[in-house]
């Protein structure tokens, strides 16, 4: 934050604290606290750097307030006095829908039910002279939109430009990754310590992704790129605000660290709104056993035998998930090196069934299984585990309000006009895969090679899906890459994706296919389903896979 606020130029602060796993927590420190429910990150950073905020005249926009953003603006009222400081501090507040749940039909055992706000109200706060604003749950976007839609004087009509300010929220949302982190080509540039990136927002919202002078990293066209597939699907954005058309998006360079983004097409936004309903799925535990050496397989082998002939019968947890992960090298000079992993993960609504038991039977085999037995760590209690599912509401239904700094309260109307059905359904993957639109060329000679030699990749998650964005960096290996990444190939690729339904959408002017693997990641990430809950490494992963790559493109 304080490097933000000192170096160079600035007119608003934002930041986003929130993701799907991030209000699971925050749910479970409201039940133990109910005055809890915020991210209390943001007042330590706050208490650091308000007065400097204050004296630059720089606002601050952020979704720190989780599920308790009413409470945090108190919070920062209180740390502003404590230091002499007298800000105006806005709220946004409606998308809890918890106490309502029996009302809107939601199922029972919920910790947490947030529907995804749009830009509005925060504008409503600005407008109303807030120096800081705080939110609970609105779209990531929505926090640079909504300074936007205060400062330019935007209306629900204005669409094109509220989609150009979604995308550019879009790109600035998860800080770094905008500039060089998590970057598939990084070693081209000095990431270490990568700046944070900002956007020149322009009245048509239109807009320049740029960073602070002398800060690390870069902004170049690749990493606005990845960071634009992020976590979406197809080329319809939807949001609260507007549908913002990614197949519109057009990247040009504008100067060293300096991406022009333009001509980006917004349509009405679809008439539900998205509710992250966040609740307990059971009690996992793991244990992990260390296969030292020759007959790697055979151990494994004989590792589930008994374990599983250990399990009294009624005390069976309801998952067992083994996985054996081949670390191991022949020959090798470390015994670490020489060691692969089994890991056992077992799932249960009873505590007991995966935590004493487990342990129990991992312990007796100590002195009777495989030559060189021992395990990572001793077994440990089950921990609980969240599961996330997404639910549409019509927007009607819930009553966003914006707070201002004078304790008036505004209600926020929803959008006056939205999408049809049929293109709030294209978005979420019910429409059938898009074809490679390239035809048939002969490629030349061809060498066996990993993808990512000639492409980039940039992964995550969705609630239990997988997004896998795929970009080539020029025209030739575009038109490659349409051709010949199909999802049966990808199948081929990912065989954990093999049985599971793929949306595949091309992205023409950012050279990119972007996928979304259905039901990959199970009930989400706080389920822990997977090695990667999150997907953050599966578009590594499947740059290392190796197929046949035109010479030419080599």
């Amino acid at each position: 934050m304080r490097e933000m606020l000192t170096g160079g130029p600035l007119d608003v602060l934002t930041g986003d604290y929130l993701a799907e796993l991030t209000m699971l927590i925050l749910a479970r420190d409201r039940l133990k606290d109910p005055s809890l429910g915020y991210a209390r990150t943001f007042l330590r950073q706050l208490e650091e750097c308000l007065g400097l905020a204050l004296e630059r005249g720089v606002r601050i926009v952020v979704n720190a307030g989780g599920l308790n953003p009413a409470r945090l603006a108190d919070a920062v009222r209180e740390l502003a006095k404590s230091q002499g400081l007298d800000p105006a501090v806005g709220h946004v507040e409606g998308d809890d829908l918890l106490p309502r749940r029996e009302e809107l039909g939601f199922p029972e055992g919920l910790l947490a039910a947030n529907a995804y706000l749009g830009a509005f109200g925060i504008a409503e706060c600005l407008r109303g002279g807030a120096d800081v604003v705080v939110t609970g749950r609105v779209t990531d976007a929505a926090l640079v939109a909504g300074p936007a839609v205060a400062h330019f004087g935007w209306g629900p009509g204005d669409l094109d430009a509220l989609a150009g300010a979604v995308v550019a929220g879009h790109v600035l949302e998860c800080g770094a990754q905008a500039t060089g982190g998590n970057y598939a080509f990084f070693r081209e540039h000095d990431v270490t310590r990568p700046g944070f990136p900002l956007a020149e927002l322009h009245a048509d919202g239109s807009s320049v992704i740029t960073k602070h002078p002398g800060t690390g990293g870069a902004v170049t066209v690749g990493t606005v790129t990845a960071q634009l597939l992020y976590e979406t699907g197809g080329p319809r954005y939807l949001g609260p605000d507007v549908t913002a058309r990614l197949d519109t998006v057009r990247l040009t360079g504008d100067g060293p660290d300096r991406v022009r983004i333009d001509g980006v097409r917004g349509e009405a936004p679809p008439a539900t709104l998205k509710v992250g309903l966040n609740r307990l799925g059971g009690h996992r535990n793991e244990v992990v056993f260390v296969l030292t050496g020759l007959d790697i397989e055979a151990k494994a082998a004989l590792v589930r035998r008994q374990f599983e002939d250990g399990l009294a019968a009624d005390r069976r947890p309801a998952e067992l998930r083994w996985t054996l992960a081949r670390t191991d090298h022949a020959d090798a000079a470390t015994e670490e090196a020489a060691s692969a992993l089994l890991r056992l993960t077992a799932r249960d609504a009873d505590p007991a069934r995966v935590g004493r038991e487990l342990g129990r039977v991992a312990v007796e085999m100590g002195l009777a299984g495989y030559p060189g037995f021992h395990l990572t760590a001793p077994p440990g209690p089950g921990a609980p585990y969240g599961v996330f599912e997404a639910a549409y509401l019509a927007a009607g239904e819930v009553e966003h309000t914006a707070v201002l700094p004078d304790g008036r309260r505004a209600a926020v109307p929803p959008a006056p006009v939205t999408a049809t059905v049929q293109e709030e359904q294209e978005e979420r993957g019910e429409q059938k895969e898009q074809g490679s639109e390239e035809e048939g060329a002969d490629p030349g000679p061809t060498r066996r090679a990993p993808l990512g030699l000639v492409a980039g990749a940039r992964s995550g998650d969705k609630g239990g899906d997988a997004n896998l964005g795929v970009w080539a960096r020029d025209e030739p290996g575009r038109r490659w890459l349409y051709r010949t990444l199909t999802t049966e190939l990808l199948r081929e690729l990912l065989p954990e994706a093999a049985e599971l339904p793929i949306a595949r959408h091309l992205l023409p002017n950012l050279r990119a296919i972007n996928f979304t693997i259905t039901g990959l990641l199970g009930e989400g990430v706080a389920a822990q389903h997977r090695f990667d809950p999150q997907a953050k490494a599966l578009g590594e992963w499947l740059r290392s896979r190796r197929l046949d790559i035109p010479e030419a493109l080599l």
